[in-house]
């Protein structure tokens, strides 16, 4: 592959709003419908990974969203640790390396049946793979995992056929990884690396402030004479205003969110999306579904 191709894939994880720190779908509802709007209007698609318990509360959203011509893939059965834990989150837990067959088989097939089709993609809740989720996920057919933490792992540039004893290094599956965009250029000044995360800079520092970080990235991975292709992650609720303050989860207690990660929720985001777009355009990127990319990687790397 021609090193200066520019490749990206626009992902958007359907959970529930504020990652799942709370049990409301107001994102899902308000949101993708503004998603669908901008990705309909710049004639790109994209992939929206959906968790089974979105898939199953919401399957007439779901199929619009495929019938607008963009890939559903999975995203765990209510947005459980699959995989890895990288950092400890207090009152999250991984699950259990034997309870990810089932788990997995079950969020698969809440998604497909909602769907009414076969799934093939799917990202990790937080981006915790692991080398059990990746065997699981080949073994269930899926052909592209778009959950590597490029910021945290930090050695893999281009998408890659992980081994099976070790999922953060090459090997010989048919599953291709997909590592999730982070400026690689820079030198974090965060434990676990999370500064070089493209998320959610787009919305809390702007879509210019993003664009810095890109240019960096490409230069830096084009230096090693690498393809470059970017994987973001995006969600449904960052396009809807979230509340701020407490919010009540449930008669025994509430959340109260980091700024962050409601920061510039709504049509601020949505406009700082779109700038996005017309950047990574006017580098006349190439927009693929993780589905696309897993089957052309290959003769991608011949050409």
């Amino acid at each position: 592959m021609k090193s200066h191709r520019l490749i990206v894939v626009f992902g958007f994880d359907v959970e529930t709003d504020i990652g799942s720190w709370t049990p409301y779908y107001k994102g899902l509802v308000n949101g993708t419908p503004k998603i669908l709007d901008l990705l309909s209007r710049k004639n790109i698609r994209a992939t929206f990974f959906f968790t089974g318990e979105a898939a199953k509360k919401y399957p007439d959203i779901l199929r619009e969203v495929a019938e607008e011509g963009n890939e559903i893939g999975c995203h765990s059965l209510f947005h459980e640790t699959v995989g890895d834990e990288l950092f400890p989150i207090p009152g999250i837990k991984p699950l259990l390396p034997e309870e990810v067959p089932f788990r997995l088989k079950k969020a698969t097939a809440w998604v497909e049946e909602s769907l009414g089709d076969k799934v093939v993609s799917f990202r990790a809740p937080r981006l915790w793979g692991s080398t059990t989720l990746i065997r699981v996920l080949e073994d269930l057919g899926y052909t592209a995992d778009a959950s590597y933490p490029l910021f945290f792992y930090g050695e893999q540039l281009t998408p890659y056929h992980p081994n099976r004893n070790d999922w953060t290094k090459r090997g010989d599956m048919k599953i291709l990884e997909i590592p999730n965009f982070a400026d690689m250029s820079m030198k974090s000044k965060e434990k676990y690396g999370r500064d070089r995360d493209q998320w959610p800079k787009f919305r809390t520092e702007g879509a210019e402030n993003l664009m810095i970080h890109i240019e960096n990235h490409i230069k830096y991975v084009s230096s090693k004479g690498l393809p470059v292709v970017l994987c973001f992650y995006f969600h449904p609720w960052e396009f809807v205003e979230m509340p701020r303050g407490p919010i009540r989860v449930s008669p025994e207690g509430c959340v109260l969110p980091e700024e962050y990660l409601i920061k510039n929720c709504g049509d601020y985001a949505l406009m700082q999306l779109e700038k996005l777009v017309d950047y990574l355009k006017s580098r006349r990127a190439e927009f693929l579904e993780a589905r696309e990319l897993a089957a052309k990687w290959d003769a991608m790397l011949r050409v």
